[in-house]
């Protein structure tokens, strides 16, 4: 199963993103002609910039599905985005929409859109991306009563029975950093059952799938931590209208972004100090 089927699964699951098919035969154009800025940039609205996320957008992505907050990592993504483009917080306009409508061809009613949108060649078909803002680690979860429930290193787990989906790169990332072979099971579900179960003590996924399980599926699930590792990892990238005049800006953004450091800051502070998942050593 893919990282964005996971997550649309959990949206219909849990609320976690609502995802409703609404494809369309249009071409991926605005839906008004974009109007020159005196910067040089082409937005939807002059002077503004339009940006959407999901409705309702979820924790920690966008704190209390407030992304005019900037707090949640990809609101502070959008935002910090807006301001190397020269927009300050008061000229973003946030709309919603929905997963698969922001991928699918047809008109936008946005310039840019956040929603955990992995990277691929066939949805390059209908949008652009930006370079990736994020790329997925692999994160270890259990249940509260499990005996690694208090690990805080990857030498606690010498003893433990690990699980990881078949045919997923969870399970080269838990072999490498754990020194031993992962127990295997056919699907995720399979291996939160087997977690449930006692079966194991602790599974290895994706950090996004991570944050889904534990908040929805396991009732008394934890994240223990990540690895030091994003080998094999989704890579998420903003999606724009399809040969929109915005994708090369926003792509020097999000790299100007990346090397002074203002990312990994970022994602420090939502994806791993406000949401307790420290790296694991």
């Amino acid at each position: 199963m893919t990282l964005s089927s996971r997550i649309r699964k959990g949206a219909a699951a849990a609320g976690v993103i609502a995802a409703l098919f609404a494809l369309s035969a249009c071409s991926g154009t605005s839906t008004t002609e974009p109007a020159a800025e005196g910067d040089g940039l082409q937005t939807l609205t002059p002077g503004k910039l339009t940006i959407a996320t999901g409705e309702p957008a979820y924790y920690p992505w966008v704190i209390d599905n407030a992304p005019e907050s900037g707090e949640g990592f990809e609101a502070a993504v959008a935002l910090a985005v807006a301001e190397e483009l020269g927009y300050a917080p008061e000229d973003v306009e946030w709309v919603r929409t929905t997963f698969d409508s922001a991928v699918a061809p047809g008109p936008k009613d946005f310039d840019l859109n956040l929603q955990q949108f992995t990277i691929s060649e066939e949805r390059k078909n209908a949008v652009d991306f930006s370079s990736p803002y994020y790329t997925t680690t692999q994160a270890i979860i259990t249940t509260e009563g499990s005996s690694v429930a208090g690990a805080a290193s990857i030498a606690d787990f010498a003893d433990a029975k690990v699980g990881v989906a078949a045919a997923s790169t969870s399970y080269s990332v838990a072999k490498d950093a754990l020194g031993k072979d992962p127990e295997v099971f056919n699907s995720n579900e399979d291996t939160v059952l087997a977690l449930k179960s006692g079966q194991i003590d602790a599974l290895v996924t994706d950090l996004p799938t991570a944050f889904y399980l534990t908040g929805v599926e396991l009732e008394d699930g934890k994240i223990i931590g990540q690895f030091d590792s994003t080998e094999g990892g989704d890579e998420f990238g903003i999606v724009l209208p399809k040969d929109s005049a915005l994708t090369a800006p926003v792509t020097a953004a999000v790299d100007a972004l990346r090397d002074n450091g203002k990312l990994g800051e970022l994602e420090t502070e939502w994806l791993e100090t406000s949401v307790d998942v420290p790296t694991l050593k």
